[in-house]
């Protein structure tokens, strides 16, 4: 099934990159508007039975093991643009952007979450929230 899938996204010319340095170069042929958002997304899996592995895996947020993989999408259509390797579920989203130094397209701006705080790509411009206080009890 994942060659049929593959082979109709990319006919449809929604299939996303995969490679970091590629995606300016994608962005510019879809000709949509520069709001991107990037965010990291945890996938549930079987708890390794190798105790090494269950320790990579484990992400202790999601308290589950998990893999783990960066998306960028655009903010007006939805489609997603970039979808980073995957990697175990401990891995924080900023390192994966670290690691896999993703090209924005020109004019482009990134709205990001907190777990991107100290991460500034060369864009025109970047939106992150604030983080929260703590409540007091």
């Amino acid at each position: 099934m994942r060659p049929i899938l593959q082979q109709t996204l990319d006919a449809l010319g929604v299939l996303p990159t995969r490679e970091p340095g590629h995606f300016a170069r994608q962005e510019r042929c879809h000709q949509e508007a520069g709001e991107l958002i990037i965010d990291g997304t945890d996938r549930r899996r079987q708890r390794p039975k190798n105790q090494a592995k269950q320790a990579l895996h484990y992400s202790g947020k999601q308290k589950t093991h998990s893999d783990k993989n960066v998306v960028v999408v655009n903010a007006k259509t939805k489609r997603v643009g970039y979808l980073s390797q995957t990697y175990a579920g401990n891995m924080h989203d900023k390192k994966i952007v670290d690691t896999e130094p993703i090209r924005y397209p020109p004019g482009t701006i990134l709205y990001k979450d907190t777990g991107f705080q100290g991460y500034e790509p060369t864009v025109q411009q970047t939106h992150q929230p604030k983080k929260s206080r703590a409540r007091a009890r």
